[in-house]
């Protein structure tokens, strides 16, 4: 009687944990895909590049990443990063790729509208992904030269404060195998700051080797989209193994990964909100 009592006990025990073990499975379903890809987080940074020059100290840059347009990332969420983005007060806006989900060529008109309202002091500037490759290329960049986004294939944008300089230099998408940083460093002047804008991250092991990026601003990765704390995330793309969440220091170069802002496959998030990023330049004091 006793052992039948005892099983029954741990009958109920067992099922009792069950139970909650399918409510907090459950539960954490629906905040994956119903609560963290709109909670967007806005991280702020401040990043002291050795070759800045005083006249752009307090530069501030926003970046957005992999904003994905898709059946779920409508204009109406667009609009409000975009939102999000000119509140923050920008002088710059770096986008690093991946604006529309792959075999969508069918959204590419409706990214217009929303991205012509971003409204930097100077410039928004953009560099494609791999999914943008998988769509109509051209009409992606007429899209973002019709909105104001200065495309940055493969080239560079310089600003100026008197004589001093900031380059914003951008590499096409590396997994795709469009980049050309050798055109890049026929492109860029040998004096002032160098920022890199680069879809992929880890394409920062190449980049650094050159010694004139203080910074590559990239994104790709999704910060692994959905992972467990303290623990590296179960899926990565390519070229997006290494770096793929954060802050990083590449030999003498600084490199930021940006969660971005769209999803693929599931569309979940978990431990890896959206993120828009707001980097404030800081000069070197000598």
């Amino acid at each position: 009687m006793r052992i039948n009592k005892w099983l029954k006990q741990a009958s109920n025990l067992a099922w009792r944990c069950l139970g909650w073990c399918i409510i907090l499975g459950c539960c954490t379903l629906l905040y994956a895909k119903l609560i963290e890809p709109n909670w967007i987080e806005i991280n702020s940074l401040q990043l002291t590049l050795p070759h800045l020059s005083s006249e752009f100290n307090g530069y501030r840059i926003v970046q957005i990443s992999d904003i994905h347009r898709d059946r779920w990332m409508t204009p109406r969420r667009i609009k409000r990063i975009v939102h999000l983005v000119n509140q923050q007060k920008p002088d710059l806006v770096a986008i690093t790729g991946d604006l529309i989900t792959r075999h969508s060529p069918q959204l590419i008109p409706t990214l217009e509208v929303p991205l012509a309202q971003l409204k930097p002091k100077d410039q928004t500037v953009a560099v494609l992904g791999n999914h943008d490759h998988e769509n109509d290329t051209k009409k992606i960049i007429k899209v973002l030269e019709q909105s104001g986004i200065l495309h940055l294939g493969n080239a560079v944008y310089t600003l100026q404060r008197g004589s001093a300089t900031l380059h914003i230099a951008g590499v096409d998408d590396v997994g795709m195998g469009e980049d050309r940083l050798d055109l890049v460093m026929q492109r860029l002047p040998d004096e002032g700051a160098a920022i890199l804008l680069a879809h992929e991250p880890d394409f920062a092991d190449t980049s650094a080797t050159t010694g004139r990026f203080d910074l590559q601003l990239s994104g790709h990765s999704h910060g692994g989209q959905v992972r467990l704390p303290f623990l590296k995330p179960p899926i990565l793309p390519p070229w997006g193994q290494e770096y793929y969440l954060g802050c990083y220091q590449v030999k003498e170069m600084l490199l930021y990964t940006n969660r971005g802002l769209g999803m693929t496959g599931l569309h979940l998030r978990f431990f890896a909100r959206p993120e828009i990023t707001v980097f404030t330049l800081v000069a070197p004091k000598f």
